[in-house]
Formats: C-alpha cells, sequence, structure tokens
C-alpha cells in the first residue's frame, strides 16, 4: 500500500526546532511534501530538509510580522496545500507589574496575531477537505506558575480561533482542530526543565511520571491530518499525558 499522504503537501510554520521537527518528519515519514518554515534558523531548516530529502521545501517568515507572512505566501503562490500546520510560536513570560509593552507585544504578535495572519494568507492555497492544525497549550486552560499569563491568554485564543475557523470554513470541507501539548522536553523548554525544581514539579503533576516528547505531538498532529479524523473539527485535543484532566 502507498503512504497514507502521498501525493498531499503540508506547510509546517516553527518546522525547523522541536515540535515542528518532529512533525516535519512525522509527516513525510507517511508520504507528505513538506515546507519546512522557520524563522531565524536557517541551519536547523537545513539539517531537517537533509533527513527528508531534497523534495522538501524551505520557507522563511517572522509570523509576528504580516509582511514577512505576506512575502512568503507570495513565493508560495501556486502550490496547493492539503495540509497547514500552524505550529509557530514563543514560550516566554510576562509577570504582571515588570512586563514591558515590547515584551506584551513580542508574544501577542507571534502567538495569537501571527497565527491569524497566517490563516488569511493560506486560505486561497488550501484545497477543498485539507486539513488545519493549530497548536495551542494547556496553559490556554489552566493558571500557569511563573508569570506566564499572556502566553496562556494567547493559547486560550488560538482555542477559540480554531472553533470559530471550524465554522467557517467548513462550506469548503476544510477540518480546523488544535492540539493542546502539556509538558513537554523540547529545546525550546530545556532552560526551564534544567531547573530540578521545575523539572520535579512538572512530573509530580505527570501521572506515568515522564514528560511528553516531540514525537507525542506529532503522532496526534499526523492523526488529525488523517482520514480517521475526518468527523472531527472545532476541537482541541489535550495531549498532556493525564496532567491536565
Amino acid at each position: 500500500m502507498p503512504p497514507p499522504f502521498e501525493g498531499k503537501t503540508a506547510l509546517v510554520l516553527g518546522g525547523s526546532r522541536g515540535i515542528g521537527r518532529a512533525i516535519c518528519l512525522r509527516l513525510a515519514e507517511d508520504g507528505a511534501r513538506i515546507i519546512i518554515h522557520y524563522h531565524s534558523n536557517r541551519a536547523a531548516a537545513e539539517e531537517v530538509r537533509g533527513l527528508i530529502g531534497d523534495e522538501a521545501r524551505i520557507a522563511q517568515a517572522d509570523i509576528a510580522d504580516p509582511a514577512q507572512i505576506e512575502r512568503m505566501f507570495r513565493k508560495l503562490d501556486g502550490i496547493e496545500l492539503d495540509f497547514l500546520v500552524i505550529n509557530a510560536g514563543i514560550w516566554t513570560g510576562s509577570p504582571v507589574g515588570s512586563t514591558t509593552v515590547e515584551r506584551m507585544n513580542e508574544i501577542v504578535d507571534t502567538n495569537l496575531k501571527g497565527p491569524f495572519w497566517v490563516m488569511q494568507c493560506a486560505l486561497p492555497l488550501l484545497k477543498r477537505g485539507a486539513r488545519v492544525v493549530n497548536m495551542s497549550s494547556v496553559a490556554g486552560r489552566i493558571g500557569v506558575a511563573g508569570g506566564r499569563s499572556l502566553y496562556g491568554a494567547t493559547k486560550a485564543g488560538i482555542d477559540s480561533l480554531t472553533r470559530n475557523w471550524a465554522l467557517e470554513l467548513a462550506p469548503r470541507g476544510i477540518l480546523v482542530n488544535a492540539v493542546a501539548p502539556g509538558y513537554v522536553a523540547t529545546d525550546m523548554t530545556v532552560k526551564h526543565f534544567s531547573d530540578p525544581a521545575n523539572l520535579a514539579s512538572a512530573l509530580e503533576r505527570q501521572p506515568f511520571g515522564k514528560l511528553g516528547t516531540a514525537e507525542d505531538i506529532a503522532d496526534v498532529v499526523a492523526f488529525l491530518c488523517s482520514d480517521e479524523s475526518r468527523f472531527i473539527t472545532g476541537q482541541t485535543i489535550n495531549v498532556s499525558g493525564g496532567s491536565v484532566l
């Protein structure tokens, strides 16, 4: 049997590192043609392409900047997308009382405005019946210690966008869902979990006694892109290993 995603094309935002990298590799393993988006680390994107093959493409944009998003999609003009995975984002603190306007704008522009603008620009490229998978977080539904209120608010916003886009795009047969990871060991969280106290606190909340992996998240994204998820839309799937129930 041919791979399930043979002939399909996927654009993965934030595809050069961490969860996005794992998603690129997982979808490619199932036969999809991959467009790897990155912000600033071209070498990391090239490394992912090296693992997939020369048929993979690379696209660059700072998704906090609508003009760069528009430029990226102009370069992708003519490509039809079966899968759009909006994974790019930042995990940055914003303690109340000491957060600057610059920090506030950085978080909101990257994690909320950016995904909206990506979706708006991608819409003409999405095929009928395409799948959109947003990257949310359990922080969108629970309080998170460490002064990350804006991060949590942007992820709650992603959940809301997911529900509303599901309704808006249903007439085109497009399914829109989100994945909400819990504690996942990636290069974005390595500094946080290098503190033994932070790691111990996270593990205490994990029923299985371990952090999630990028591959755990990528497998759920692949499911949401597959035909097995054909009657699921507007949902945020909790992939936290039971740390948030």
